[in-house]
């Protein structure tokens, strides 16, 4: 997305990274039906663990909803085009194919259109209804382990296997594993896994996973925020079908009129499975676990500095940037012995924008922010 390319600070300015790395907008929570609590045999939490680590998974197609309700205050008109906004608000959909590490395919579908994301082998594809654009990347030959992200969701898990991905490897002494109550989700029983932050100064209450009692693959990922008992954030199988699909959901055929750009694949850096905060040299890590911040400074000027001109408009047919004057202006002034800045809250995450140009977000409270801010 070009709002967050232009500026590389605000990617994790989205909750997606600062908090726990799992965020999407989507339908109002409490969507996703109750069902009875099936009778399941008895299962420990490690051998939940053990059970989605050594499933094995042929194939899969199913319907996934995402659902998001952050406590947010109000952004209309401070981010023209909505692009940023709808990764926090509104209604995703998708539609998810798997078969084997080599093709996969995911579907958005939302009022704007829908966006693809394939890959077949050594094709990777993204295609965009909205604009009728496609882009086509040709894998190297050791890329079976690499997970690119491409557009539409860079950093957004579009499965819960995506998303429980993500929150296994934030296990540490730092967490605690238990098991919740077990669960139907699209027609499937479910145990549920429980994750727990034990630092008080998290603002993530816990993360529930529900497991296919059978499959042993995710079919639910919750994340619920402190002082509260429903899900701030969930993306969960309505449909899931665990056949083979067939080749062709994986075969890209251009529509007519299409633009088609071909990239070159870029090559991972770091150790497989390590992420750099953001992907962003110039952010850093203070502290550990649920509570640690990130920091990095705003592009060129600090909260309490004013642009000597008015920034050009952006070329036609690209998204705009955030107006970060009105943003920071909405944001109340907070001040100590670290400095004085601007605090951004919500149920899930905090960030505050100092007038020296840093910036500090994490799934944490505004003290441990300040705490950092002294270093």
């Amino acid at each position: 997305m070009s709002v967050l390319r232009s500026r590389p600070v605000l990617r994790w300015l989205v909750p997606a990274t600062a908090a726990v790395a799992v965020i999407g907008g989507g339908a109002a929570i409490g969507t996703f039906a109750a069902e009875a609590e099936p009778s399941l045999p008895p299962r420990t939490a490690a051998q939940l663990l053990v059970d989605l680590q050594t499933s094995r998974l042929e194939g899969l197609s199913g319907t996934v909803v995402q659902g998001a309700d952050l406590g947010l205050p109000p952004l209309v008109g401070l981010v023209p085009g909505n692009e940023l906004t709808t990764l926090l608000t509104g209604t995703h959909t998708l539609r998810v194919w798997y078969s084997g590490p080599d093709q996969q395919r995911v579907a958005l579908m939302d009022t704007l259109g829908e966006q693809d994301i394939i890959r077949n082998g050594r094709d990777l594809w993204t295609w965009q209804s909205r604009s009728n654009t496609a882009t086509h990347r040709t894998l190297g030959a050791d890329a079976g382990a690499w997970k690119p992200a491409p557009e539409p969701a860079a950093s957004l898990p579009a499965t819960p296997q995506e998303a429980a991905d993500l929150a296994l490897g934030a296990i540490d002494p730092s967490t605690e594993v238990s098991v919740g109550r077990s669960a139907t989700v699209a027609g499937r029983d479910a145990y549920e896994l429980v994750l727990q932050p034990r630092d008080q100064d998290s603002l993530v209450h816990q993360l529930r996973i529900a497991i296919d009692a059978k499959q042993h693959v995710p079919l639910r990922f919750e994340v619920l925020a402190k002082g509260s008992d429903r899900p701030a954030f969930e993306v969960a199988f309505t449909q899931v079908d665990y056949r083979r699909p067939d080749a062709d959901q994986f075969r890209f055929n251009p529509p007519p009129g299409v633009t088609v750009n071909e990239e070159k694949a870029e090559r991972p850096t770091g150790k497989p499975g390590h992420v750099e905060p953001a992907g962003d040299p110039q952010v850093r890590a203070v502290g550990d676990g649920w509570t640690t911040v990130l920091v990095g400074r705003l592009d060129g000027a600090g909260v309490g500095r004013k642009p000597a001109t008015k920034p050009a408009a952006p070329p036609a047919g690209t998204a705009p940037d955030l107006d970060m004057s009105k943003l920071l202006g909405g944001l109340p002034a907070v001040s100590g012995d670290w400095g004085s800045g601007r605090l951004f809250t919500s149920k899930l995450f905090s960030v505050l924008l100092t007038d020296d140009g840093r910036v500090l977000a994490g799934a944490v409270t505004p003290e441990r922010l300040y705490q950092a801010a002294r270093g």
